[in-house]
C-alpha cells in the first residue's frame, strides 16, 4: 500500500511540473481562501452575450440574474433549485400590470460591483441596448420574453414593456444575460466604432456578481477575485485559480492528489475510479441536453424528411448509450428535458428498424444508401465515441459516415446564425431556464441563435410563439406537447441519450447546488 501511494504522489508531482503547475497548485491549494480548479480550456471569451469555449462555466460566476430560483431541501437533504419559485436577487420584487404586458423591477439599493460602483435602473437599459446591438445569447432571451422596451423609470425601477404577456417573464430573468454590467465603467471603453464596450468586455468583466475577473493567461490560466462589495456578503473562497489542463486524466489526478479542489469534464471511466476514493464526494445528474447527431435541413441528403427519419430509425439507442456513456445516460425520447414542466416521451416511435430506414431511403431516391462526414468537435467527452459509434451502427442501413473532428472554436463559427454551414453534426443543446418553452425556442424556431441546423417550419414557430404569449398553463402545455410531437415528426435531430453529468469534489467542500446550466456557483462552495 505505500509503495502504490508513493508511487501516485511521483506520478502527480511529474505531472504538476510537466504542466508548470507547481507554482500555482501547490503554492495556492493550501491557502484557505483559494479554490483551484482543474479546467478543460481558459475562456475564450468573457463577454456573458458571447458563447465562446470556456466561457459559459465563467460568466456566471460574474453575471447573475435579476430573479434568481428559490432553493428547497430535497428528501436526502439535499440544498436543490425550486423551479416552481421565482424570488429577488439584484431586484426586490416584480409588479405586473393587469394585462401581462407592463412589468416593474424594482432594483435593490445598495448593490456595487467589484469597481465600487451603485447598480441603478440606468445599468440595466443599458445591458439590454448591449444586447440588442450584439443581436447574440440575451437578444435571443429578450425574443423569447416578448420585451419591446426597457425604461429607467425611477434610480432603483425599470420597466418592461412587453408586446404580449409573458408566463415565462421571470422565469427568463434568471438567465444570466439578463443582468446588468457596471456600465459606468464599461462606458470609459466604449468607442465610436465599439459604443458597448464589446472589444473589452471580450476580455474583461465588469458585473455585480460575487466575482471578477483579475486576469486570463490564453491556455494557461484565469485569475478570478471576490467581488468586495457583493450583496449577499463575502464568499467563503477569495480568489479562484482557474488552470487548463487538457489532459482529462491529468485532471482526475489532480483532484485525486488534493492539487485541485473541483475538476470539470471527467470521463465515466475516470468518474468509476475516482468514486472508490473515500477522501472524494462524486455528485450526479442528468444532462439538459440530449447528445444529438442534427441534420441541417438546408444542405442534402437532409433536405428530404424521409432521409432524416431514416437516420433516426437506423441508430440503436440502447446500445449507444452502453457503448458512449457505459449505460449511465437517459435514453433520449424528447427534446425537452424529463423533469421539466410540459416535457413528454409519448411520441417519440424511433425504435431501431434497419428495414424501414433502408425504405425510407429508397423512397427518397437513394436505393444505394448514403455517403455523408460527420462533425464533432472536443467540447464534450463523448463526442468522438458517439461519432465512432454512430458511423459503425449506420453501416447496416447503407449510411456511410466519415467522421471529421473540428475544433470548438470552428464549430461555434459555423454553427452561428449568419453562417450554419454544418450539413451533420454531433452536438448537444438544451434550455438552462427550467422551461418548456424556452427549451423548444432555443434550437426548433427558425431565428434562434442556437438552431444550428437551421431547422425552420412555419407550423413551429407558430406553435412556440403562441406558447410563449398565452398565460394559460394547460393551453402552454397542449402547445409544446404538439411542439414536440412535430419535432420528432420531422426529425431534425438524432436523439440518443441525455448524458449522465457529474460533480468530483473533496469531502471538505461543501455547499455544491446544481443548477439547469450545469456550473457550480463558486460563491455556494465552503471549505470545512
Amino acid at each position: 500500500m505505500w509503495a502504490r501511494r508513493n508511487a501516485m504522489g511521483i506520478l502527480v508531482a511529474s505531472l504538476i511540473s510537466a504542466t508548470g503547475l507547481c507554482g500555482i497548485l501547490a503554492g495556492t491549494a493550501a491557502m484557505a481562501e483559494t479554490l483551484v480548479i482543474a479546467a478543460q480550456r481558459t475562456p475564450e471569451g468573457v463577454d456573458s452575450d458571447v458563447l465562446k469555449p470556456g466561457n459559459q462555466e465563467i460568466v456566471v460566476q460574474v453575471y447573475e440574474g435579476l430573479m434568481r430560483y428559490g432553493r428547497l431541501i430535497d428528501k436526502n437533504g439535499d440544498e436543490v433549485l425550486d423551479s416552481s419559485r421565482i424570488e429577488g436577487h439584484f431586484a426586490e420584487r416584480a409588479d405586473v400590470s393587469a394585462d401581462g404586458k407592463t412589468i416593474k423591477l424594482k432594483l435593490r439599493s445598495g448593490v456595487k460591483s467589484a469597481f465600487g460602483n451603485e447598480l441603478t435602473a440606468e445599468d440595466v437599459v443599458w445591458t439590454y441596448n448591449k444586447s440588442m446591438f450584439q443581436k447574440r445569447t440575451g437578444f435571443f432571451i429578450i425574443q423569447l420574453s416578448n420585451i419591446v422596451s426597457v425604461t429607467a423609470t425611477g434610480t432603483y425601477e425599470v420597466t418592461y414593456t412587453l408586446s404580449a404577456p409573458s408566463a415565462n417573464f421571470l422565469t427568463n430573468m434568471t438567465h444570466y444575460t439578463q443582468t446588468a454590467y457596471d456600465s459606468t465603467e464599461a462606458k470609459k471603453h466604449a468607442t465610436a466604432d465599439d459604443p458597448f464596450a464589446t472589444n473589452w468586455l471580450d476580455k474583461n468583466t465588469c458585473g455585480f456578481g460575487a466575482y471578477h475577473l483579475q486576469s486570463v493567461t490564453p491556455n494557461e490560466q484565469a485569475i478570478f477575485i471576490a467581488n468586495p462589495n457583493y450583496f449577499l456578503g463575502k464568499p467563503a473562497f477569495d480568489r479562484i485559480v482557474y488552470r487548463a489542463v487538457p489532459s482529462s486524466s491529468s485532471r482526475a489526478l489532480l483532484i485525486r492528489s488534493g492539487q485541485a479542489q473541483w475538476v470539470e469534464n471527467l470521463s465515466i471511466p475516470q468518474i468509476e475510479d475516482l468514486s472508490r476514493d473515500p477522501k472524494l464526494t462524486i455528485v450526479r445528474h442528468i444532462h439538459r441536453a440530449p447528445a444529438s447527431l442534427d441534420m441541417n435541413t438546408r444542405f442534402k441528403p437532409f433536405d428530404d424528411v424521409r432521409v432524416r427519419q431514416a437516420f433516426a430509425y437506423a441508430i440503436d439507442q440502447d446500445g449507444i448509450n452502453k457503448a458512449v456513456f457505459f449505460g449511465q445516460g437517459t435514453v433520449a425520447k424528447t427534446p425537452v428535458l424529463p423533469g421539466i414542466d410540459g416535457s413528454t416521451d409519448e411520441f417519440f416511435p424511433y425504435a431501431q428498424d434497419i428495414g424501414k430506414a433502408k425504405q425510407l431511403l429508397t423512397s427518397a431516391g437513394y436505393p444505394d444508401g448514403v455517403d455523408v462526414e460527420l462533425l464533432y468537435a472536443d467540447i464534450n467527452g463523448w463526442e468522438e465515441p458517439l461519432a465512432i459509434q454512430a458511423a459503425n451502427q449506420y453501416k447496416a442501413a447503407n449510411i456511410r459516415v466519415t467522421p471529421k473532428r473540428i475544433t470548438p472554436s470552428e464549430f461555434r463559427a459555423r454553427g452561428a446564425v449568419s453562417r450554419r454551414d454544418m450539413a451533420f453534426f454531433a452536438s448537444e443543446d438544451g434550455p438552462i431556464v427550467l422551461d418548456a418553452v424556452y427549451a423548444m425556442f432555443i434550437f426548433a424556431r427558425t431565428d434562434s441563435v442556437v438552431n444550428r441546423g437551421a431547422y425552420s417550419t412555419p407550423r413551429m414557430d407558430a406553435l412556440i410563439d403562441e406558447a410563449r404569449r398565452t398565460l394559460d398553463r394547460t393551453h402552454r402545455i397542449g402547445l409544446m406537447r404538439d411542439a414536440q410531437k412535430l419535432w420528432l415528426e420531422d426529425a431534425p435531430w438524432v436523439m440518443t441519450a441525455y448524458p449522465p453529468v457529474y460533480e468530483v469534489m473533496p469531502k471538505g467542500i461543501t455547499g455544491y447546488v446544481y443548477y439547469p446550466d450545469g456550473h457550480e456557483r463558486w460563491f455556494d462552495l465552503k471549505r470545512k
